[in-house]
This record gives structure tokens, C-alpha cells and sequence, in this order.
């Protein structure tokens, strides 16, 4: 390749990204780029979405450290209702209630069967119950479970850093790994 024909392709690269990244509903499982989200979530879309028309799933670490799990799309009725999923062949109906955050609404997941789904399955199915002639979504899993962990790292419990044994009269028999 000449170096005209590799600098050309490097300008379209870079005119390119801007575009690229500003539509956070592609394809796969990467953070969520939803304002004041962060790596605090992990955003999974449905094979083919574009930023006009999408479904994808969040998992979350809510502010109190507890886990989320979000359904955001583009459905013109909303996202609040029964959706139905199969999740490495098994079929449940999930309910989705209106929610105030970036998402269009929360799923109510009470056995954790749809985040242990999200982090170890295959594929995932899905689609609102009142489109019964619609297609179902396909999202591929691959790399749900990294993506997952990743943001959910930031649920782990805060600590204070003190003692660990807290007993009175308890002191380091080391300072900085140096016997006293």
C-alpha cells in the first residue's frame, strides 16, 4: 500500500471514530456510554442495532452497590411491560417497570436467573410481549461476563481502612514488614 492510499485510509479512520463512538447501541457487550453511566455499567445490544433502532440490555452497579438489571430500546410504546426472553433455550416472561434512570426501564430479576444467564450463557433472545409479530432481538454473549464484572467491580463494599482485628490491645508486631 503507497503512502497516499495509507494516509487516506488513516484520515477516514479518524473522521470515522467520532461517529463510531458516539452511538453506544453497537453490536456486543461494552461500557455503557450513556451520560453520567461510566464504567459503572455494561451495556450488551442486540445483533445489527444501529443508534435508531436497538435493544439492549444494562447491568448496572446502582448508587447503593446493588445490582441492576435494565432494559433500554428503541420500542416506540416504551420499555416498561412483559418481555419475553430465552436465555440458552429457556423461555420466561420478565416484567420491566418505568424507571427514572438513562435506561428506558428496570427488570425485576428477584433469583438472579437473568444476571447468571448474562454472565455464563450463550445467546439471549427477546422482545416486548405486545409485539407479538415482531422479530425477536438476538444478543450474543460473547464477552457478556468480563463487560459484567468489570462494571460490577464497583459494587463491591466499601471498608474503612482500619484494623482488621479490632480487639483493644491488638498492635502490628511488623513496620513495613519489619520486625520490631
Amino acid at each position: 500500500m503507497g503512502s497516499y492510499r495509507a494516509a487516506a485510509l488513516t484520515m477516514f479512520a479518524y473522521a470515522l471514530a467520532p461517529i463510531l463512538s458516539a452511538t453506544g447501541q453497537a453490536p456486543g457487550w461494552h461500557y455503557s456510554p450513556l451520560p453520567g453511566e461510566g464504567d459503572r455499567a455494561s451495556l450488551g445490544c442486540a445483533r445489527g442495532s444501529t443508534n435508531a433502532d436497538f435493544t439492549c440490555l444494562a447491568v448496572r452497579c446502582e448508587d447503593d452497590f446493588a445490582t441492576g438489571l435494565y432494559i433500554h430500546s428503541s420500542r416506540p410504546g416504551g420499555d416498561a411491560g412483559t418481555w419475553e426472553m430465552t436465555l440458552d433455550r429457556e423461555t420466561r416472561k420478565m416484567a420491566a417497570r418505568a424507571d427514572s434512570s438513562v435506561y428506558g426501564a428496570r427488570l425485576d430479576d428477584p433469583e438472579g436467573w437473568l444476571l447468571d444467564g448474562l454472565r455464563h450463557g450463550s445467546f439471549v433472545y427477546l422482545r416486548h410481549a405486545a409485539d407479538e409479530e415482531g422479530a425477536f432481538a438476538f444478543l450474543d454473549l460473547s464477552g457478556s461476563y468480563r463487560s459484567i464484572t468489570e462494571a460490577l467491580q464497583w459494587c463491591a463494599p466499601r471498608v474503612p481502612p482500619v484494623e482488621q482485628i479490632s480487639e483493644p490491645g491488638v498492635g502490628s508486631k511488623t513496620d513495613n514488614g519489619v520486625a520490631q
